[in-house]
């Protein structure tokens, strides 16, 4: 009896533990189940996020494909604007029109041709009468026109003009009062003076003495001659495109001329420019202040303003070609 109860426990033991073997693998295999379906969850999740960022790259993609192709159409928009606007882009449509009027004028002087064969032409004698026009003009070179001549300009003034010229061919006069010449000029410069005065008349280029302290030299007796000849209503303008070269003609004038800084200056006797539209328009506002401008330009100075030509007093200093490169070296 005790035998058989102890293989009756030794049985029930057995299936106990073969029970709970059985459970045990039952759970391993439902958590590897669980398992099994988490990784495929997160492989769909992976899968779906993967999926989202191609699709999210491939319309980034593409939009800036179409920005690049809008760029791309407006490029060649601007291109083909400025060929049409181009003288090489217009040149097709020019010669279309061009052979289009050639074909138009060929048929039309063909046409015109045919049409004049056609006609019977007759002579019709022709009667000149005489226009009064020409009677007008027969009249008019019948009249004789006195014009004074440009050289007469300084005519009344030559006996005051001469007697300049006597003082300034004696020994300077230092103390001179302001405004008069206190320097002495030689010969040469006493012919220039004249020429330029009674055969000029007041006005034209004269080729430099050499340098620019003699051309301002020469200026500074012109100068006394006009104060002697107009008073105060006559102004200086002198133009030179550099400021060391108006600086020069400064130092000049005010030596030879008595003068001080207070002298050069808009409400002074001379102004200084550099640019030639301020000589126009200085000189004109005193032409309308019944003032007379005297306009001097500078050696160095290779353009003159057309419009500083109407003026009746001016005169240009003729530089040669070493002397406007050695004072361009200079400056």
């Amino acid at each position: 009896m005790i035998d058989k109860k102890s293989d009756n426990k030794q049985k029930n033991d057995a299936n106990v533990s073969i029970n709970k073997s059985e459970k045990n693998d039952s759970k391993s295999n439902l958590n590897k189940t669980d398992k099994n379906i988490i990784i495929n969850t997160n492989k769909n999740i992976n899968q779906d996020d993967i999926f989202n960022t191609i699709f999210n790259e491939l319309i980034s993609k593409k939009s800036n494909l179409i920005e690049e192709i809008k760029i791309l159409e407006k490029q060649k928009s601007n291109l083909t604007s400025d060929i049409e606007s181009n003288f090489s882009g217009q040149s097709d449509n020019i010669a279309k029109r061009v052979k289009g009027f050639q074909d138009y004028l060929t048929g039309a002087l063909l046409h015109l041709s045919q049409t004049v064969e056609k006609l019977e032409l007759v002579s019709q004698p022709i009667i000149v009468k005489p226009s009064p026009l020409d009677e007008e003009q027969k009249k008019a070179t019948n009249q004789i026109i006195n014009v004074p001549a440009l050289s007469d300009t300084f005519k009344p003034d030559e006996d005051i003009i001469r007697k300049c010229f006597s003082i300034f061919r004696n020994q300077p006069d230092f103390y001179a009062e302001p405004w008069k010449l206190r320097r002495s000029l030689d010969k040469s410069d006493i012919e220039i003076l004249e020429d330029w005065f009674f055969n000029m008349g007041g006005r034209g280029a004269l080729e430099s003495r050499g340098s620019r302290q003699k051309n301002a030299l020469l200026s500074a007796g012109l100068i006394s001659i006009l104060g002697e000849l107009y008073g105060d209503q006559f102004q200086t303008l002198i133009l030179a495109s550099e400021p060391e070269r108006l600086g020069e003609w400064r130092r000049i004038l005010q030596d030879s001329l008595g003068l001080t800084r207070d002298d050069f200056g808009p409400n002074s006797g001379i102004v200084l420019f550099e640019r030639p539209e301020g000589v126009v328009e200085r000189a004109d506002r005193l032409e309308a202040d019944n003032e007379v401008p005297f306009i001097i330009i500078d050696g160095s100075e290779t353009n003159v303003e057309t419009q500083i030509l109407q003026f009746p007093l001016w005169l240009a200093f003729v530089g040669s070609e070493e002397e406007i490169y050695d004072d361009f070296e200079m400056n």
